[in-house]
């Protein structure tokens, strides 16, 4: 793959961001990422455009940067409703309508949206999460049906439970509990998510548009 190609990554300082910018860099990739300094705030209109348009050439985008509460539906506050919202799914519009517009002037590029398993279960106690997740996996399609005939791949991933710092505090009940619903019997390493994204940017993918790649162990099939 040539070094001259760009990747943006969104939320890249940790977690499935930094697995999935370390990857892209190990494959050739240049990779730039949103949140060059402290404050940086995606969930602004402003920002997440800008994020797009201060780079010369975007080959691809990958939006991972999200956010999430919890509290049960009848209690959740409007303002934590749109913060999640604006974070998780209006950011990423604003982002890939800008990544779009770049790459169908240059014939080409890949865009990866980071869903969930609550794009397709509601969860508990996750009405904002839940809602946004799956606004990204319908994002995906609609924005597939419009970008593909001018050359640009539109895919997601959606992780099942991972191993990250977010994670690292759930309690052992709760971290057995899943692992028995989970085929393969263990959580993901973020390096395997990031794996799944660096298919859907590589040539390898290049009749894949349109679709939502669970990487979840087989939770889906259960």
């Amino acid at each position: 793959m040539s070094a001259e190609r760009v990747a943006l990554v969104t939320g890249g300082s940790r977690g499935i961001g930094l697995a999935v910018v370390q990857r892209l860099r190990a494959d050739g990739w240049q990779v730039e990422t949103a949140e060059r300094a402290s404050g940086v705030d995606l969930s602004d209109p402003d920002v997440a455009r800008q994020a797009v348009e201060r780079l010369d050439r975007i080959d691809a985008l990958v939006a991972n940067a999200g956010t999430t509460t919890r509290f049960p539906a009848l209690e959740l506050p409007l303002e934590e409703w749109r913060r999640v919202l604006d974070l998780n799914l209006t950011s990423v519009f604003v982002l890939a309508q800008a990544a779009g517009l770049k790459m169908v002037e240059a014939g080409h590029g890949a865009i990866v949206m980071v869903a969930s398993q609550l794009s397709f279960f509601g969860g508990v106690n996750s009405a904002a999460y839940a809602a946004s997740k799956g606004g990204v996996a319908q994002l995906t399609k609609a924005l597939s049906n419009e970008l593909a005939p001018r050359g640009v791949r539109v895919n997601a991933v959606a992780p099942g439970w991972v191993e990250t710092d977010l994670t690292s505090s759930i309690e052992d009940w709760k971290r057995d509990e899943v692992s028995v619903r989970i085929p393969l019997g263990r959580w993901a390493r973020p390096e395997e998510i990031a794996g799944a994204v660096a298919w859907l940017v590589s040539d390898d993918a290049g009749y894949v548009t349109g679709t939502i790649v669970s990487v979840d162990g087989g939770f889906q099939a259960r």
